[in-house]
C-alpha cells in the first residue's frame, strides 16, 4: 500500500522537525511548546491511520461486509 510508505514518510519528517525544535537553543521552552502542539497533532492523526491502514492490510474486509476498525480500536 503507497498510503502506509507516504505515512511513514510524513512521520519521519514531523519527527525530524521536533528534533530541530528541541535542539534549537534560541527558542524559548513555551515558545518551542506553541510550536510543537500542531506537529504532535498531526503525528497523533497520522499515526491512527497507519494503525487502521496496517490493520485493514493484514485483516481485508469480507465482500460487503464492514472492515471492522471500529471492533479494533481500543480508544
Amino acid at each position: 500500500m503507497n498510503s502506509i510508505i507516504h505515512i511513514n514518510n510524513a512521520l519521519q519528517e514531523l519527527d525530524n522537525e521536533v528534533e530541530k525544535i528541541l535542539v534549537n537553543w534560541d527558542i524559548a521552552m513555551n515558545e518551542k511548546d506553541n510550536l510543537m502542539l500542531p506537529i504532535l497533532q498531526q503525528k497523533k492523526v497520522l499515526t491512527q491511520a497507519l494503525e487502521d491502514l496496517t490493520y485493514l492490510k493484514e485483516n481485508p474486509p469480507a465482500p460487503n461486509r464492514a472492515c471492522g476498525i471500529s471492533k479494533y480500536r481500543q480508544d
